[in-house]
């Protein structure tokens, strides 16, 4: 019998603990990293989705021929501690996001030694994979989804008479969500694979709910984005995707469970 399996329960939580510990740190000297550069990532991460200099409006004028001007748009801050607290959020999301590979390696050390050996084999390189998906649903989120909502909610105007003077709290919050959400909606193969081995879903349960999904993801790009069909199509297309992987990995782990 292997060490972990002779571990008690005190040491289990003992070993929970220090992996929390551990995590927390991690997410802490990323956190304060963040807050020592926190003007240049706001003016040069955050702020520049509102110029038409971002990186993706200049690909989307050249590429697609969608060119947009500077959003007229105007940041306050209207609460006493207003600016410090979305720089505190600003660097504690980024701490999580940033140090996302270790903090899942720590809960997937955690859960390992509890698993079956053909558990193991079907979950291997599992951290890596994750932390890819994780990563690319951030990026996903940064250059794509957060500046076309940006730039459309910026744009957006009733009135002439009425000028969008966001406060600094809606702005980052809509920012920070935007990415940090996106970075969890790439983990749906993830997803579809953890609740197919749970016998939650199963592939069929998918293929059958895809026209609802397809649809659903169609209207939410068509809410975050510019009121144009490529700007919905390039969102779309990726979480798209994403669903039809699950399927397949929905499928492969049905497989695997009747071999």
């Amino acid at each position: 019998m292997s060490e972990e399996k002779k571990m008690s329960f005190l040491d289990h939580l003992e070993e929970l603990r220090w992996r929390l510990v551990r995590s927390a740190i991690s997410i802490l000297v990323v956190a304060i990293l963040i807050w020592i550069y926190q003007e240049w990532i706001m003016d040069h991460i955050f702020l520049t989705m509102s110029s038409n200099h971002f990186i993706t409006f200049k690909y989307l004028c050249s590429w697609f021929g969608i060119c947009v001007n500077d959003i007229p748009i105007k940041l306050q801050s209207t609460t006493v501690s207003g600016q410090f607290s979305y720089a505190l959020m600003m660097s504690f999301m980024g701490g999580i996001v940033l140090s996302f590979p270790f903090l899942f390696y720590q809960i997937w050390s955690f859960v390992k030694p509890g698993l079956k050996q053909n558990e193991l084999g079907v979950a291997k390189g599992l951290v890596v994979y994750v932390s890819l998906l994780f990563f690319l649903g951030i990026s996903f989120g940064y250059f794509i989804i957060a500046p076309l909502t940006v730039q459309f909610f910026g744009a957006y105007q009733i009135s002439d008479k009425i000028a969008n003077d966001f406060t600094i709290s809606s702005y980052m919050s809509t920012v920070l969500s935007t990415i940090f959400y996106s970075g969890l909606l790439f983990l749906l193969p993830v997803v579809s694979y953890l609740f197919t081995k749970l016998g939650i879903i199963t592939s069929d349960f998918l293929k059958k709910y895809r026209k609802h999904a397809i649809i659903g993801i169609l209207i939410l790009s068509a809410a975050i984005t510019p009121p144009d069909i490529i700007s919905q199509i390039i969102v779309s297309i990726p979480i798209i995707l994403l669903y039809e992987i699950g399927i397949v990995v929905s499928k492969k782990v049905e497989k695997n469970k009747k071999d």
